[in-house]
């Protein structure tokens, strides 16, 4: 099948909670859906390191420190609040943000449409910080909406000899693991033969 040569959109963002176990091994909750994405800005993180000698650009070494970016929702949950930004909700239905709490790690699926077929996407380890609050007095009858945003940082996790930082689907990926990307999103498999190309 071709490839896209476009994309467009953004849609189907979810939230997966993060489970390590005795062993290491790293499993992923189902999706939560994350509803009213607006865009998805994320800026790579690292950089290329020249090394010269003979007179010219010998060697250069490459490092890939995952990504920083911005979430921009209609809302942020009250329950990715309490889920991943440590807001601790109380017995009458508020909830309190805790200066001394920690936020959880999180993975974060999403697509982009194409002109062939959307592309999901993960990214597997995701931590985001407080957003800053801002709102606006209405302007007589017109009611505009004021959207949210997220500040999140994406790094690398360690499967073997390999540092993971997002993967995404491509045309050819099979139905099941299409259809299953929100539901029960996988860790890569490095032990089976990869195909070339």
């Amino acid at each position: 099948m071709k490839e896209n040569i476009v994309r467009f959109g953004l849609k189907n963002v979810h939230t997966h909670k993060i489970t390590i176990g005795e062993d290491e091994l790293i499993t992923l909750g189902p999706g939560v859906p994350f509803p009213g994405a607006v865009s998805l800005k994320l800026n790579a993180e690292g950089e290329l390191t020249p090394f010269y000698a003979d007179d010219t650009t010998y060697y250069v070494a490459s490092s890939n420190n995952g990504y920083t970016g911005d979430l921009e929702v209609a809302r942020i949950t009250n329950e990715f609040l309490v889920d991943y930004l440590g807001y601790i909700k109380l017995a009458d239905n508020t909830i309190v943000e805790d200066a001394n709490a920690n936020a959880e790690p999180f993975a974060l699926t999403f697509e982009f449409d194409g002109d062939v077929k959307a592309t999901r996407h993960i990214l597997y380890k995701v931590n985001a910080s407080r957003p800053s609050q801002e709102s606006k007095t209405t302007e007589g009858a017109k009611k505009e909406p004021q959207t949210e945003t997220l500040p999140i940082t994406v790094t690398p996790i360690v499967i073997g000899d390999k540092a993971i930082v997002k993967r995404k689907t491509t045309v050819d990926t099979p139905q099941s693991t299409y259809d299953n990307w929100y539901k029960a999103p996988t860790m890569p498999d490095f032990t089976v033969e990869q195909p070339q190309g």
